[in-house]
Formats: C-alpha cells, structure tokens, sequence
C-alpha cells in the first residue's frame, strides 16, 4: 500500500509534471532540488510509474556512497508498503538486492560504472538518474560522461537526469547535451517548503591553528564540542554534528562524555547496525541523540529527530602526491554548497538551526563549491576506465572538468607498467580484465599476479584489505589486520569477509587463477613454489609490493626508511614493522610540514619479493658524480631510490661520466676549483669589463655563462682530469684566452681598450682595477700633477682613487680638473702638514708630476 499521506508532504511533488514533460519532450533533464525536498525518494517512484498515471519504467538511481543507497532504497520501499528487493531494490560492491519485480534500483556510482563498462547499452534500463552530482565525485563524473555518451551514439532513448540540491544547473543543462548538439538540458526546479532553519555563527577562540594533513587542533574540537553542549540547551530536538574524520569523530565523542544523551558514530565505516539505528531515529520518549557525522550524512540522508547541526566547517579531501606515489587526505574547509547541504539537515521534519563554528565574517571566503575529484586525486582508475571506453585520452568525455594533463601523464605510466594499457593508451585484454575486478588497477594487478603464488583465496583476503583500510585500532602491521579480520568481531571483519569472497568469485569468473600475469621471477618468500605455501608475511608482503612498487621502502642504517620513490617512511615507535629489514608500505600519509611518510599499514618484506614486485624499478650501470668534494664512481645496482649492491670502480670508470661529474663539481662549488693567479683574475674583470661596455664579440664571463661554455675554454684540459685535484692544476688564465674573439680580429685591441696598466705624468705605469662597477686607478696624488683630463679605457672615465704619500685614500674622483680647481685645496690643507717632504704647489694642474720627496727633487 503506497504511503500517499508521506508522499503528499515533499514539496518535489510539485515538479514531477514538469520533469516528466521534460523528459517525454528531450530525453534530458537537471532537477534543482533543495535539500529534504525529496528529490531521492519521491522522483524515482513517479518515473518508475508508480506515482501518477505514467508508462511503467525502469529507473536507475546512482548515489555517491553506500550508506546513501541502502538508506534511499529502504526509504522508498516503505514508502510503496514493501521490502527492499521487491519493488525498490539496491546494490553496492558484494551486496545485490533485487529481483525481476525490481523497477527502481538504487546504485553506487561505482557499480553503475561497472555496468557501462560491461553493458554500455544499459539493456532494460529506461530512465539514469544521477543523484548528488554538486559533490563531484570522480566517480560521478566519469559515469556522467559515459551516460551522455551511450545517449549519443548508443540509446538515444535513454532518459537522463541530473539532480541536485546546490550545484551550477546550467553547467549540467549544457553538459548532458553537448554531444549530441541539441542545446541545454531543460532545467526543473522544484521549490522547497520545508521549515527552514536559522543560521548562527560560534567562533572559536583566538589562536585556533589551521588545520594541515589530516591533524586538526584539538582546541577546535574542544570548541565544538561545548557548542553542541550550548546547543542543546537552547533548543530542543537531537544534533547533527559534522566532523572531518573518525579520528576527529572519536575525540569529539570523548569529549561529550556524561552528556544527557546518547552520542552515536556516523561515518562510512560504521557498522550496518549503528548506520540503522541512527536513520531509524529514537523511540518517542527516547533520549536526545547527537550523531557526529562525516560528510556522508550531508546529503540523500534524512536522520530523523534532527533539529540541530552543528558544524565545524571542515572535510577531508583527497590529494595525490605523483612524486611520490602517495595518496592521502588533506583537511579542507567545506565549501558554499556543502555548508549549505549540511545545514539543511536541521529543517527537514521541524524549524531548525545551525551553528558554523566559524566567524561570519569568513563566510564569503569559501569556495563555491568543493573541489572537483578529477583535479586532486589519483587518476589512474579514471585513466583505465576512460581506455577501456575507447577514450584513453578522454578527449571526447563530456567532463565538466578536464583531467589535468600531468595527473593523467602520471596514471598512465603506472597503467603501462602494470599491463594495463599499451605504449598508445589502449588497454590491454589485462586491463580490461582489471576494469572489471571493481578495484583500483594498482589492486587488480595485486591480485591477478599474486593469486598464482600464493592462491586465490589468500590473495582476494590480502587485497579485499588493501581495498578498505582496515580501522586504526587494528594497528599498523598488516598481517595483524589480516588476523583481526578473521576474527570477524566488528563491523569491518564483516565486510571484509564479503569482499574478500566477492574477488575470490571474480578471479574464478576471470579464470585469471590458473592465467594471471607474472611479477618476472621468483625469490625467497614469493610462494616457495606452492600456489598455497609461504607465511603470512610472505604473502602479504608480496600483495601489497605488487599494488604499490613505489613504496617498497628498505631500512636505513641510521633509522627510518627509504622507499624506492625516494621518499622518506618511518613506521610509530614500538611497532613491529621497525625491525623488519623491508617493508611494503600499504598506506603512508606525510604533512605539509614533514619530509618523512608516517607509515599507517605495512608488511614485512623479503629482498626476493622486493625486486619481483618492483622489478620495472631495477637498473643497474655506473654512476659517477661529485660528491663530498670530489668525483665518485662506482657500479650501482638500484631498485628505484634503494641501492641494493655498490661496488667503487677505479680507473676503468667512464671518462664521459667523469667529465660530466668534474662539471658539476664546478656548478656546485664554484669556478674557484680551477687555478685562479692574479693575472688569470685580472684578465677576467678586464673581459667582463669589455663585456658591459663594448658589447659585441668580447665574451660574458660570469660564473653562469662561463659554467654553460666549459666545452670553448676548458677542453682539452677538462677531459684529460679524474679528480678534483685535477681541476686545481688547470690554468684558468690560459683557458679564458680561449674565448677571446680572435675570429673577428678584436682580441689584438685587448690591451688598447683593457690596458693592465696606464702611464701617469711621473713615468709610473699604474695597474688598473676592473673588479668594480668602473675601473679604478689607485695613484698618488703628486704623480697626477699636471694632468687635467681623466684617464680612460675603451671611452670610459676611471675612477681615480687619489692616495696620500702614505699610500692611503685622500680623494675620489672622475674628474680631474675640476678636483684640481675645487678639491685639491682641502686635501692640501689637510695633508701639507702631514707629509712636509712632499711638494704641494699651489696649482697642481700647472705643477710636474713626480714619485719623489722634495729633497730627492733638489738632488736631481
């Protein structure tokens, strides 16, 4: 019996007519729906058929998470009077409930990926509808461009309809039509008339740190957890609070400890039953309830009783480092719209309110909408799927985002290096076989490659664990999860065993068993040459380096580890894995504030195994380059970053590679590793000189453009050397000659326009200085006598460094005529008493230059 009482109260009643037409006129649609509308529930019902008088369909409904999809399917079939599976059935990864009677199927988006990949045509679906798409899964994208696709080319029949409560309508209304050029979309929007909410801001105190990686400061949760109190009591009703993780979830949960209510955990993790339990709602007459949520309860989720959202303004988001080959999750503020979804929460069943545990006037700083999956995360498995579609470029997908081109570089190298795709993207009958694993392609290799060595049960179990890390309580030490899993004590050892039991079915399917690729050899711990054989450690250990390569990391002598992508790991203090002379790392986050990967689950791993599972990363040859101050050469094999064997060469090193070391000896310390005498430095100055002022042929002889022409003034000298003291005995004088522009004829003019000396009135040749920003000629003033025009070199003025009979500074001066008549008699004054053997006539400019005293003059 249909609950028309229950259907009559959602306001998208009201544009079901609209959406219908739109749908009977184009194909096509977006639904802009407020939240609590009820858009999830109601609309599929009235496009299957059994709402109204419409032809009867088959509707397919893609959620972005599983929690969403159970409760959305059971939502519906209550709302008919039936059980899911009847009716309103759904499926996600290892769980399918549904039957021939089933017209509405509610999906995750990576279930209906895997449909399209197996059945692009969608045989017995009528109308798509996807749920959520403001949130921008990468998921949810790439089964939007699919979906535009079949319509395209495949069925055109197929309805199509993009839903919404806060994302940009017109973005979609051009994207669901642009391949097949017939104009946007037509755009339903259904208004909403839900109770409303209030929106309060509760700043947290002063010196509150920003939130980096996945650490959050504990004083915000402190924060957050004393609004949740005030909250309660100043309204009534239960709380939903939003948290950026279950780390943060727990402490905060800690933190309301003695709480006149019950406090539940909600996030993806959740066990079936404490999910149920906080959509069911509480018993009239019940306890107050606060439900500290991750995001998932942002969206296509009711949680009955609800009148208070409290929100800490933040959400976890992926990241990819590609140097790296880590993944991981950053902590972001939330977006606009999110904020907006989450608020909405509170208005659903009565009046609510919502308080923002930020400063309102950081309101308008947010993004509008949270960041596009395909810009931040690992695109490898969008990378295969786009292959296997025919697309491996993913030109022709109607994405609303492009993939950023080094992302994509980067997911097709690790696809090529697993056999995924060949040299041109395509994928390989592998790959697609991976594609329809339901597995990131790092762990569709896992699989296939270990089952054989280790048998297929122990690889779907290892893998089924790689695919959801299993809960921090578990410990770092995988083969400690993996037992614990066994156990099967918790929620998760539940769906690990589901899982696990679903893979060890698709490898049977596959015939992948019997067939599966080859890691390229054999070593201790890699099976022992039993399908079955090997510890639980060998077997882990090589699952887990076949999925990451990258991050099969060996231990230092002074502690930590080296993992083949170079960087850093260091598993916690009192870990098992410490000891371990290798170790596969499964999951390792790093801040912003760290060089070194903090080591979350790990395996124990053998040298065998290391190089079988990274074998693409193995190279060996020489390697010579300059290291503490001189030129080293040795013979290195290496797996990736890891040196494995080093032996020092001697003389037999190759001269190429030596040459190439001595230079970068020189980038790194300096062109003072050469033979620098006064008169190689002088010729220098005098030629960088020449380069500022006359230009043209005369060489630049900075240290930057001298390092970039080693080969026109170092050669032969720099071939013949092997060793830093080599470099020493190279005459740089005699080698900068070389770059004198002796083609053109102007190196002959350099004593003309460079002199190393300039003859003064007393006879005296002075040596010029072209180390500063002019030359400089240091004389004493009594040898100047006479002279009224300033000495010049290639047309420039010196600058005339006028010294006491002592030899010291007493004037400075390019201009000598004009210190004769306006300076020379204050230097006169100041030093005539000083230096009484000395002549100072009174007019210097008519006067004879001289190096002598006057009693030497007199003698003469």
């Amino acid at each position: 019996m249909i609950r028309n009482d229950a259907l009559d109260l959602l306001p998208v009643r009201h544009a079901v007519p609209e959406l219908l037409g739109a749908l009977e006129e184009r194909g096509t649609a977006v639904l802009h729906a407020p939240p609590g509308t009820g858009k999830t529930t109601l609309v599929p019902l009235a496009l299957a058929g059994f709402i109204g008088d419409g032809p009867e369909r088959r509707v397919l409904v893609a959620e972005p998470r599983r929690m969403a999809v159970r409760a959305a399917a059971r939502r519906m079939a209550w709302l008919l009077g039936q059980e899911v599976g009847e009716a309103v059935g759904f499926s996600v990864r290892g769980e399918r409930r549904a039957g021939p009677a089933t017209r509405v199927e509610v999906v995750t988006t990576g279930v209906l990926l895997q449909r399209l990949q197996r059945d692009p045509e969608l045989a017995n679906v009528d109308v798509v509808l996807l749920d959520e798409c403001h949130e921008r899964h990468l998921d949810a994208d790439t089964a939007m461009a699919f979906l535009v696709d079949v319509r395209a080319t495949l069925r055109p029949e197929l309805k199509l309809i993009a839903a919404s409560a806060t994302s940009d309508a017109e973005a979609w209304a051009e994207l669901l039509t642009v391949l097949d050029g017939s104009g946007p979309a037509p755009i339903v929007r259904a208004k909403g008339e839900g109770h409303g909410y209030g929106v309060r801001f509760a700043a947290p105190p002063a010196g509150i740190r920003p939130a980096h990686g996945t650490w959050v400061d504990p004083a915000l949760l402190r924060h957050v957890a004393a609004t949740v109190r005030l909250a309660m009591e100043r309204h009534e009703g239960d709380v939903l609070c939003f948290l950026p993780g279950t780390g943060e979830i727990a402490r905060t949960a800690g933190l309301l400890a003695g709480l006149d209510a019950e406090v539940l955990q909600l996030h993806g993790r959740a066990p079936a039953a404490v999910q149920d339990a906080v959509l069911r709602g509480s018993e009239p007459g019940g306890r107050r309830r606060v439900v500290l949520s991750t995001s998932v309860a942002e969206s296509s989720l009711t949680v009955p009783g609800v009148r208070i959202v409290v929100d800490s303004g933040l959400a976890r988001e992926p990241r990819m480092d590609h140097a790296r080959g880590l993944g991981s999750l950053a902590t972001m503020s939330v977006s606009v719209a999110a904020a907006t979804q989450r608020a909405g929460r509170s208005g659903r069943e009565a009046p609510g309110v919502v308080y923002r545990c930020w400063a309102e006037a950081q309101d308008g700083a947010r993004a509008r909408f949270p960041s596009p999956e395909i810009r931040i995360a690992d695109l490898a498995d969008f990378a295969l799927r786009a292959a296997c579609w025919g697309d491996p470029a993913a030109t022709g997908l109607a994405l609303l985002d492009a993939p950023p081109a080094g992302a994509l570089a980067a997911a097709r190298s690790v696809l090529t290096a697993i056999g995924a795709v060949d040299a041109e993207g395509r994928a390989t009958e592998r790959g697609v076989r991976m594609s329809r694993l339901g597995l990131h392609p790092r762990l569709g290799r896992a699989l296939l490659d270990s089952a054989p060595r280790i048998g297929a049960r122990r690889a779907a179990e290892v893998v089924a664990l790689l695919s959801e890390e299993p809960p921090r309580e578990y410990g770092d030490d995988l083969v400690a999860a993996w037992r614990e899993a066994r156990r099967g004590s918790d929620g998760y050892g539940a769906r690990w065993k589901a899982e696990a039991r679903r893979l060890e079915r698709a490898l049977g399917e596959a015939g992948t068993a019997a067939r599966g690729g080859a890691v390229g050899g054999s070593g201790p711990g890699i099976g022992a040459g039993s399908r079955e054989g090997g510890s639980d450690d060998a077997a882990a250990g090589l699952v887990t380096a076949l999925a990451f390569p990258e991050r099969v990391a060996r231990r230092r002598e002074h502690g930590g580890y080296l993992m083949v992508s170079g960087g850093a790991a260091e598993p916690a203090e009192g870990s098992r894995l410490r000891d371990a002379p290798w170790l596969a790392v499964a999951v390792a986050d790093r801040t912003a504030r760290s060089t070194t990967a903090r080591v979350r689950l790990a395996a124990v791993l053998d040298e065998g195994a290391a190089r079988a599972a990274a074998e693409r990363l193995l190279t060996s040859g020489e390697e010579v380059h300059w290291e503490d101050g001189d030129v080293v050469a040795r013979s290195v094999e290496r797996l990736g970053a890891v040196e494995l064997t080093v032996r020092p060469l001697r003389s037999d090193a190759d001269a190429g590679l030596v040459r190439r070391a001595l230079v970068e000896g020189l980038e790194r310390e300096g062109l003072g590793l050469l033979a620098w005498n006064r008169e190689a430095r002088e010729l220098r100055a005098r030629l960088a000189f020449l380069h500022r002022e006359a230009g043209g042929a005369w060489p630049d002889v900075s240290d930057a453009a001298l390092l970039a022409r080693v080969d026109d003034w170092l050669e032969p000298e720099l071939s013949r050397a092997r060793r830093r003291a080599d470099l020493g005995r190279i005459p740089a004088g005699e080698a900068l000659r070389r770059l004198l522009p002796w083609a053109s004829g102007e190196a002959t003019r350099l004593d003309e326009l460079a002199p190393e000396r300039i003859e003064v009135p007393s006879g005296s040749r002075i040596r010029v200085d072209y180390a500063g920003e002019r030359p400089v000629l240091a004389v004493k003033l009594q040898e100047l006598f006479g002279l009224t025009e300033t000495p010049r070199v290639a047309g420039v003025p010196v600058l005339v460094h006028l010294l006491s009979p002592a030899g010291r500074p007493a004037a400075v001066t390019s201009d000598l005529a004009s210190f004769w008549r306006d300076g020379y008699r204050a230097v006169r004054a100041e030093l005539r008493g000083r230096y009484p053997k000395h002549p100072w006539p009174e007019d210097p400019a008519a006067a004879t230059a001289t190096r002598h005293t006057n009693a030497r003059l007199r003698r003469e």
